[in-house]
């Protein structure tokens, strides 16, 4: 209490100055809502290193976070290995970072996840276990997990736990887990001083609903063990006061929220930093959660954005206010400089999509650029063309300057060096805005010469940062392109591109396509809620899918026939490898106009020679990129009606 006394204290000092600080008087009743606050490094792909580790657990202390969950899934011996005792260089290590840990008033807390091969009822492989974590506690720890996620309870390691437990299956499996774990914790942790009651990951870490596993575990698991639970998905778009509530009545005590956000390790991340604030999480839950830990993404540093926010959450949630904690959190990685702080609040606005395991993310992609941009069209269709560029020339030319300030010396290095390739492409992709507004205000003029010339230009440096790729990747995506405000700042590219291109078409580059009809070659399963009519509807949350063949089609009959400049596509996860652009005259004859093979799944720009009035336009898969279907969240057409 008086660290975190001292914390706060710390907080009320405000630079006045350069060398000068200023404090208001105040009166401080200040406790955490919930007992756990802080992070589990429970991803897929490249762990930390031990200079990262020890650079967090100084940070927890600074945020008031007292819990570190040590599980990366790629450590060998915490999953694969988890027999066999660290190596003495390893052993070594996390000696050091309990004791950094401990210093921070954070709880290292060891976990050994064994369930891929452990078999239950043998008392040597119970015996190794306890021998693991002895090997921890010798060095300091005392607060420990076994998690039981990610793996197949539906087989036995053993025939001694078909024996013991019964045939395999969800209500035997949580009869050998209870057996387990209440061994542990009752031969292990309680006999052993000073220990914090053992957490666990249940198989079924991601529901709410009754089940036979979960009966098991609240009719037998000693009530001392902490149970962690993820929401009511793996990854989801929110928490409710009543989800955990139902959580904690199916489990049989308060849940110990695993948060996967902002961890990036899996398909619909790739390309991604999630740096959008903390957030969706319902105030109250402190009422039916034992605690929140948040799962971080690969890169260390840029993860503070939303453990800072998370920790903040945790400490009150019932007053937190995620956009100022927001604010909050760029400041603090930028040691309260005032221009770094801004800056990284508009490279986060370009990082700011939070994707879940669906289609539909949970953030938006850059909301105060696509305010911004939405302005910026408004006021150029009322006449204002001046004025709007003069106001979103200022953003781009935030943007732009952006990553040069980041890297600058006041941010924290460790943030720099994490985003570097995102830094890459924003600093290329504002370069290509500022050079298109001035495009813009060029042809306005009537100085088309010059126009060409920066439109040119703009399109060279879009191609530039669509040629940066994450590499050597930090995590299981590959070789990636860095995704910077993808469907906001691309998207506005291609209007002003295409309102150069028409600039003497009336309505040239409007999107024909919510005007027309949509149709399909067939929908995934039959389900309206995937039908074609979503391919054109205005709305990025909805989406067409098809069931699962290469030759599958969506195509949208126009309102009348037009001359075609450009076809979008906004691929949802299950994309293309290849498909064509097909026109058609009378629905009847096609001609293929452009063939696409995109390296990964995204929104694609496809400009076509408007040589001819078509009234159909198609997109005809060729080969599918996954097992599922085709999916696409927006089909937009561009062009000149022919009347």
């Amino acid at each position: 209490g008086q660290y975190y006394a001292v914390q706060t204290l710390r907080q009320l000092f405000v630079h006045s100055g350069n060398d000068s600080w200023r404090v208001a008087g105040v009166q401080v009743s200040d406790y955490p809502s919930m007992p756990l606050r802080g992070t589990v490094e429970g991803f897929y792909g490249q762990p930390w290193t031990h200079a990262e580790r020890l650079d967090q657990m100084d940070f927890y202390g600074d945020v008031k976070a007292n819990t570190y969950v040590y599980a990366p899934k790629d450590d060998p011996y915490h999953r694969d290995k988890w027999r066999d005792p660290y190596p003495a260089d390893k052993l070594a290590e996390l000696g050091e970072l309990v004791d950094r840990a401990t210093a921070n008033h954070v709880r290292f807390t060891f976990a050994v996840s064994p369930g891929e091969s452990v078999c239950y009822s043998d008392p040597a492989d119970r015996e190794a276990l306890k021998d693991k974590l002895q090997a921890l506690y010798d060095l300091g720890t005392r607060a420990f997990s076994i998690p039981l996620d990610d793996i197949n309870y539906t087989r036995w390691n053993c025939e001694a736990d078909q024996a013991a437990y019964g045939e395999a299956g969800a209500a035997a499996a949580g009869k050998a887990q209870v057996d387990l774990l209440n061994d542990v914790q009752r031969t292990f942790v309680a006999t052993h001083e000073g220990t914090w009651p053992l957490q666990m990951v249940p198989t079924e870490y991601y529901n709410n609903s009754e089940s036979p596993y979960k009966r098991a575990l609240r009719e037998a698991l000693d009530p001392a063990v902490e149970v962690m639970w993820t929401g009511v998905d793996v990854v989801p778009a929110q928490i409710t006061e009543e989800e955990a509530e139902q959580a904690a009545k199916v489990f049989g005590r308060k849940v110990f929220l695993w948060d996967n956000y902002p961890v990036n390790d899996f398909g619909n991340t790739s390309g991604r930093l999630l740096l959008a604030p903390y957030d969706k999480r319902e105030p109250g839950l402190s009422d039916h959660l034992s605690g929140i830990v948040a799962n971080p993404m690969n890169q260390p540093f840029a993860s503070k954005v939303a453990v800072f926010g998370a920790a903040d959450f945790t400490w009150n949630d019932r007053a937190y206010d995620p956009r100022q904690n927001w604010r909050n959190a760029m400041s603090y990685l930028a040691g309260g400089d005032r221009e770094a702080t801004e800056a990284l609040l508009v490279f986060g606005d370009l990082e700011h999509m939070a994707p879940t395991f669906g289609a539909t993310p949970w953030q938006p992609q850059a909301p105060d650029l696509a305010r911004r941009t939405a302005e910026f069209w408004k006021e150029w269709d009322e006449g204002d063309r001046t004025g709007a560029v003069s106001a979103l020339r200022s953003y781009a030319t935030a943007v732009r300057q952006a990553p040069a300030i980041i890297r600058g010396g006041a941010v924290q290095k460790g943030f720099a060096t994490d985003a570097a390739p995102w830094l890459d492409a924003t600093a290329l992709w504002g370069e290509a805005m500022v050079t298109m507004l001035d495009a813009l205000a060029a042809r306005q003029t009537g100085d088309e010469e010059t126009s060409d010339r920066l439109l040119a230009e703009s399109n060279d440096l879009q191609r530039q940062a669509r040629a940066v790729r994450v590499d050597p990747p930090r995590n299981s995506w590959g070789a990636v392109q860095p995704k910077v405000g993808d469907g906001v700042l691309d998207t506005f590219l291609l209007q002003a591109d295409l309102r150069l291109q028409l600039w003497d078409s009336t309505g040239g580059a409007q999107n024909l396509a919510p005007q027309g009809t949509a149709s399909a070659s067939s929908v995934e399963l039959d389900l309206d809620r995937l039908a074609p009519r979503h391919v054109n509807d205005g709305n990025m949350e909805t989406r067409w899918a098809s069931g699962y063949t290469d030759d599958a089609w969506v195509q949208i009959e126009l309102a009348a026939p037009t001359k075609v400049a450009a076809v979008t596509l906004a691929w949802e996860g299950a994309c293309a490898a290849e498909y064509a652009v097909q026109t058609s005259q009378d629905g009847v004859s096609w001609k293929t106009v452009s063939t696409q093979r995109p390296s990964s799944c995204g929104n694609d720009a496809v400009r076509l020679t408007a040589d001819e009035a078509v009234r159909y336009v198609r997109m005809q898969g060729v080969e599918r990129k996954t097992t599922w279907g085709y999916s696409i969240h927006e089909m937009g057409v561009y062009g000149t009606p022919a009347a």
